[in-house]
């Protein structure tokens, strides 16, 4: 007998990241987030992050937080790996890193005021 699961949105979200999508998003997120700061990266799509090396740039932007973070955002034609994102040494979900990230900075959104 097989039982079919299917993760509800909130679960979805405590995922870690990894592919061009969640490399895309991280973009997103802390281009929102760090707005006029220093470390404030670009907004990349999941084509641009395929085509051009942004990972360092993301990666920076996440240590100005205190986050740090292992990227497999994949190529052109090869969907990244799972990405790893770590706090204090611990590694935790991209959704743990995102929520402190923003107790760092004290900035709290909401994915509708930065995934636009």
């Amino acid at each position: 007998m097989m039982a079919t699961k299917k993760l509800s949105d909130n679960s979805l979200n405590l995922v870690s990241g990894g592919t061009k999508q969640e490399t895309a998003d991280d973009s997103r997120f802390l281009n929102v987030l760090l707005y006029g700061r220093p470390y404030q990266c670009d907004r990349y799509g999941e084509y641009r992050v395929s085509r051009g090396d942004h990972d360092g740039e993301i990666s920076n932007a996440w240590a100005s937080v205190g986050v740090q973070v292992a990227f497999d955002s994949g190529t052109l034609v090869r969907d990244g790996g799972a990405n790893h994102y770590y706090v204090n040494n611990k590694e935790v979900t991209q959704e743990q890193a995102r929520q402190y990230a923003m107790k760092v900075t004290g900035v709290y959104l909401t994915r509708a005021q930065w995934d636009w």
